[in-house]
């Protein structure tokens, strides 16, 4: 039995909050040693021993005319009287530079990994790289040498180097599948955090498809592994040893790891390096297509059961679509066999896909769905072509419009658009529909931002070209027990977007 001074000891302990077991709270012939719980996966001494070779230190150099370069470590907060701050000072104010008159010259580490040891091919960030006058790659064995820009990527900050392995002995690692990651599978990364080379943190996945809004393309990794400045452009490696990610942003008020790190899945990152090592620039698929969210509202303005998929605000002129295979008010719910859920989804997997590959495409146009064959441009190209059409054109002077007609709906008045309207808005000589002259406080259109000066081309999927047009679609709507007017408008320039106006 146990004893009453146990019992009563082991009470305290519950009603203090002790986390431990107490096994005297259970009526038990004798005492007997709880089963404890793995606090991790076994060991991965292994693993990081096999994998250190491979992750290297990306240090860069640039002559500034300020005393910080945009790629420095800053000093990191200490506490007082620590005894890594001598070690800090050292590291981060005795870093040589240029003291002359011609600009400092300001280094900045980071971090990178080898996937072709036979070329010398080394993977990180481009911003650990971005603006450096020289790159020198560094090797767990002590090794320097000197790195060239093989090409960079922007959009997902991903970047190719080529070092000179003639006489030295590199070891690669190769990307893995980042689609089979689940939440919870544990993860190791290596990497250069604010200088300290070859340092490994391991943890799991938190979460994935994280947008937080650093380029068209977000679909990061989220990881608890910690990572710090300095581990960006280095790699986050599954239990076999598999780059699964590219690490590269931290979520901080401190500048330093609060277990929120994000990654570029291997998924979306290979690709890019493939295309920068074999053209030296992405060639990613084009659409030529503005779009915008499905958000409730639109989803039940144009008869979808739930909300999903990208709206198509509008088609670039000379795209891929501009032959009428897609037109504004579609929504586009697969392409090329997978499915849009949401309007992020639909760039990612543009991009990925091929130029020049003809791909079926699922959209509902006016309540049906219905699979449309686009062959796809190159989207390098369709970016220049899209930034010069938004600019206004000649009015058109040849048309004498009749006296101006207004009616007044939904907390709009709107007009004819005709050479005085035109003139009186800026509004460019491509753009048709109705205008509107002015928009009432505190009403339906005021709080979905509608502006006086824009343009209403189509309701419900319909054209207007009159103020009449415009309430005899209002009516049919509200007849047809509607609640909400889908309206595509157009700026002053001729750029769509949709809104949905409460009818009730």
């Amino acid at each position: 039995m146990i004893s009453d001074t146990l019992l009563r000891a082991a009470r305290r302990t519950f009603f203090a909050g002790a986390t431990a077991f107490v096994v005297g709270m259970i009526a038990v012939p004798s005492f007997v040693t709880p089963t404890i719980a793995s606090d991790g996966p076994p060991s991965v001494a292994d693993l990081a021993d096999r994998l250190l070779g491979a992750v290297v230190n990306i240090s860069t150099s640039q002559t500034v005319k300020g005393t910080e370069g945009p790629g420095a470590v800053p000093m990191p907060q200490l506490p007082e009287g620590s005894p890594f701050q001598d070690f800090f000072d050292d590291f981060f104010k005795n870093r040589g530079g240029d003291k002359g008159g011609g600009g400092q010259k300001v280094q900045s580490l980071g971090s990178g990994f080898v996937i072709d040891a036979d070329q010398g091919i080394v993977v990180t960030n481009n911003h650990v790289i971005a603006d450096a006058d020289d790159i020198e790659v560094n090797f767990s064995d002590g090794a320097t040498l000197k790195a060239t820009l093989i090409g960079t990527d922007t959009k997902t900050d991903v970047a190719v180097l080529k070092v000179d392995p003639k006489g030295h002995k590199l070891t690669a690692v190769k990307f893995g599948d980042s689609t089979k990651m689940r939440v919870g599978d544990w993860v190791m990364a290596i990497g250069n955090p604010f200088g300290l080379g070859g340092t490994v943190t391991v943890g799991i996945i938190s979460a994935r498809n994280r947008d937080i809004n650093s380029g068209p393309y977000d679909d990061f990794i989220q990881t608890d592994a910690a990572i710090n400045r300095g581990n960006s452009g280095g790699p986050l490696f599954n239990s076999d040893g598999e780059v699964i990610g590219i690490n590269t942003a931290i979520i901080s008020p401190s500048g330093g790891s609060i277990g929120i790190g994000f990654s570029i899945p291997a998924q979306l990152a290979a690709g890019v390096v493939d295309q920068l090592r074999q053209f030296g620039e992405t060639r990613r698929g084009w659409l030529g297509v503005r779009i915008q969210p499905v958000t409730d509202d639109i989803a039940e303005s144009l008869g979808m059961a739930t909300a999903k998929g990208a709206l198509v605000a509008g088609v670039i002129k000379g795209g891929p679509v501009d032959n009428g295979s897609v037109q504004a008010g579609d929504v586009i719910i697969k392409f090329d066999g997978k499915d849009i859920h949401e309007m992020r989804d639909l760039p990612r997997v543009v991009a990925e896909s091929p130029v020049g590959k003809a791909v079926d495409v699922v959209i509902v146009r006016k309540g049906v769905e219905q699979t449309v064959k686009v062959t796809l441009g190159r989207l390098e190209d369709g970016e220049k072509l899209a930034s010069g059409e938004n600019g206004n054109t000649d009015q058109d002077k040849g048309d004498k419009a009749p006296p101006v007609s207004t009616a007044s709906v939904l907390g709009m008045t709107v007009g004819e658009l005709n050479d005085q309207t035109r003139q009186k808005f800026g509004i460019a000589a491509d753009v048709s529909g109705v205008v509107i002259t002015d928009v009432a406080k505190d009403s339906a259109a005021s709080e979905r931002g509608i502006q006086p000066g824009e343009v209403i081309t189509e309701i419900a999927q319909e054209s207007v070209g009159t103020p009449k047009d415009v309430m005899d679609r209002i009516g049919a709507l509200k007849e047809q027990g509607r609640k909400n007017a889908l309206l595509m408008l157009a700026s002053k320039s001729g750029e769509l977007r949709f809104v949905t106006i409460r009818m009730d």
